[in-house]
């Protein structure tokens, strides 16, 4: 039975408080104001008979005079196959003018998959972006961050995995979005093709707080209802550092002693519930995480990216416009390369990697002004043609097609001996007309 109340006792900021002991954690509210207007709100703090609600919409207008009805259930995203192709603010409604969403109501928040229900990852998520299908790859279900900063493209490479992705669902959470941005997603999956298999979530800079903190849970609530409909569903995220700094401003205004830098102590729970949503699901579909990490200062030991990095399977780091391989990691990268990709994959990975290493060295020799041997010249020469074919994130081929330009680069760079892959590979692969020349 729903609980009313005619009389609301502190209004502070988004959080207002009313005297009931009978309210859960995250239990959704209803406030109908004087004016006819009504705001909903979710409660965050039950604290000796006083129950403290955070309102999702502006305050503004709520007096102390108001009703709020407490509607004895959690936040609902509703939930249809007419979600494709729609765009929906944190509170799960519709911000593109289209008719209202008919369907089932899910609560979102919910524990993670039964993991007696989990199976193990072996499937690659093929991406056609070389510096992931080739040396960090996505693996089905895997949990994955982009740690950037501030000014890098981590946007545009989202676009990119939410155009190619192997995916039968891109479900988009857009977080602390400024309208440019926001607008670069919509016509990017205009323009692409990928609109009718994509689901946008979208908190703008100028939205209320508490929406921002809603729009993962919304997303993969949604995703979820996919996955068990056979669907494979690829999750965007961007970017967790609004979360985590609306976490930070919401315990601030509840008076919550501080842990890390002013984040709550709960951090790490906070984003681990998230990112435990990725799963693959036995007999039915998938989730597949992706969320973009901007680090303040590029400072990796910030509390954000730290505890991310417990969290997660590896990161994708994007630095100077490039995924940099020697910051990025695919843990699960070992379950896919020569299981389900080619035999070559993983020696004319490692083989690269390991040449690219070295030519930072040459480079280094090279700018302080050292006389340069034949063997860095090769190794210049090697990652000028490595940096344009394959690094730069505008290259758009598939993995086996990445895999023959790897082939190429070598062949134009090295003699065989010099590269030190296993013969038995070399003889199946690099005399291939593949291997010839650039």
């Amino acid at each position: 039975m729903r609980t009313i109340h005619e009389k609301i006792d502190e209004i502070r900021g988004n959080l207002v408080t009313v005297s009931d002991s009978k309210a859960g954690l995250g239990e959704l509210a209803r406030i109908e104001m004087a004016d006819g207007r009504k705001a909903y709100a979710s409660v965050i703090r039950l604290d000796d008979r006083k129950t403290t609600l955070q309102v999702f919409t502006n305050p503004r207008g709520i007096s102390t005079g108001d009703r709020v009805i407490f509607l004895r259930r959690q936040m609902q995203v509703t939930y249809s196959k007419n979600l494709l192709g729609r765009r929906l603010n944190g509170s799960g409604e519709p911000i593109d003018g289209g008719a209202e969403i008919i369907g089932t109501s899910i609560e979102i928040g919910g524990p993670s998959f039964n993991p007696v229900r989990r199976t193990s990852p072996t499937e690659m998520v093929r991406t056609n972006i070389p510096m992931i299908d080739v040396f960090n790859c996505l693996v089905k279900s895997q949990k994955i961050p982009i740690f950037s900063v501030a000014g890098e493209p981590y946007n545009k490479l989202l676009m990119r995995i939410a155009n190619q992705a192997a995916a039968d669902v891109i479900i988009i959470g857009g977080m602390g979005l400024t309208f440019s941005e926001y607008q670069a997603f919509v016509e990017n999956a205009e323009s692409s093709g990928s609109q009718n298999k994509t689901v946008m979530f979208v908190h703008m800079a100028t939205d209320p707080t508490v929406e921002c903190v809603l729009v993962p849970d919304m997303a993969l609530a949604a995703a979820e209802q996919f996955a068990l409909e056979h669907k494979n569903v690829v999750v965007l995220l961007t970017d967790m550092t609004a979360f985590a700094d609306s976490l930070r401003e919401i315990s601030i205004t509840m008076d919550q002693v501080p842990s890390n830098r002013g984040y709550p102590g709960s951090l790490y729970s906070d984003l681990a519930s998230r990112y435990e949503k990725a799963v693959s699901i036995e007999g039915s579909g998938s989730i597949t995480i992706v969320a973009v990490t901007t680090m303040p200062g590029d400072d990796i030991t910030h509390p954000i990216p730290d505890n991310t990095g417990y969290i997660t399977e590896g990161q994708f780091y994007l630095h100077g416009g490039k995924i940099d391989p020697f910051g990025s990691l695919s843990r699960l990268k070992q379950l896919v390369i020569g299981k389900v990709t080619r035999e070559d994959h993983g020696e004319l990975a490692n083989a690269m990697i390991r040449l690219y290493a070295e030519s930072k060295k040459a480079r280094e020799r090279h700018a302080m002004g050292f006389r340069l041997s034949r063997w860095d010249e090769k190794l210049l020469h090697f990652a000028k043609l490595f940096e344009k074919e394959l690094m730069d994130l505008n290259v758009n081929c598939s993995l086996e097609q990445a895999l023959d330009i790897g082939w190429k680069i070598l062949g134009t760079c090295f003699a065989k001996e010099e590269v030190g892959i296993k013969q038995a590979i070399l003889e199946k692969f690099w005399d291939t007309p593949a291997s010839r020349g650039v």
